[in-house]
């Protein structure tokens, strides 16, 4: 009954509802905060120009639009609206098939799939939502709004001793990396299990 498929579901239901959810409000409502206290940037500009510190010489507050990945990989490229646009879309039919295929492996797998699909939501509403938000975008037609959508990143790093800045992100970004830590101690774990059964049945 424990294992049972009815009881995995309903122990996801409450990763999403305990951890997803209030992720996902506490990513958004974080990025409406930033847009509604930051200037916009200049058409063509990533950054407002703006910083606040909050630890002088280490961690800042700031607002940079952010239309590729995580860590602004693909920021600034044509392709970019559009191919990450896409990706969510696609990685959440990937997650879909890895829960068919119990490719997530134990709670934490399960807890990974919660901080992923943050991660994937809070940066997909930012992509649909925020280019019509632009005041150089009102009354532009929706694709071209779509085309101009972006991600908020607002969390600044700045690493001691190499003084090195560390690309700006958000909740949603942190949300995916350390789904990501999860999912390779996971699957590390489950490879040692099999090989340590391997090594008993051969005894």
């Amino acid at each position: 009954m424990e294992n049972s498929p009815a009881n995995k579901e309903w122990k996801l239901q409450w990763i999403l509802l305990g951890l997803t959810l209030p992720l996902y409000i506490l990513d958004q409502w974080s990025k409406f905060k930033i847009v509604a206290n930051f200037p916009e940037p200049d058409p063509g500009n990533f950054s407002s120009g703006l910083t606040r510190p909050v630890i002088e010489g280490f961690f800042n507050i700031v607002r940079v639009h952010n239309q590729g990945v995580a860590f602004g990989f693909g920021n600034g490229s044509d392709w970019a609206p559009i191919v990450f646009l896409a990706v969510p879309i696609i990685a959440l039919v990937a997650i879909t098939l890895g829960l068919k295929s119990n490719f997530f492996v134990g709670n934490w797998g399960k807890v990974a799939v919660g901080l992923l699909l943050c991660g994937i939501f809070g940066n997909l509403t930012d992509r649909l939502i925020q280019g019509s938000k632009l005041s150089y975008m009102e009354g532009a037609p929706l694709w071209d709004r779509l085309k101009a959508g972006y991600v908020v990143d607002f969390l600044d790093f700045t690493i001691p001793v190499i003084n090195y800045r560390w690309p700006s992100f958000n909740v949603a970004d942190s949300c995916i990396c350390i789904a990501a830590v999860l999912l390779f101690l996971t699957g590390l774990k489950a490879d040692l299990q099999q090989r340590k059964e391997k090594l008993v049945s051969h005894d």
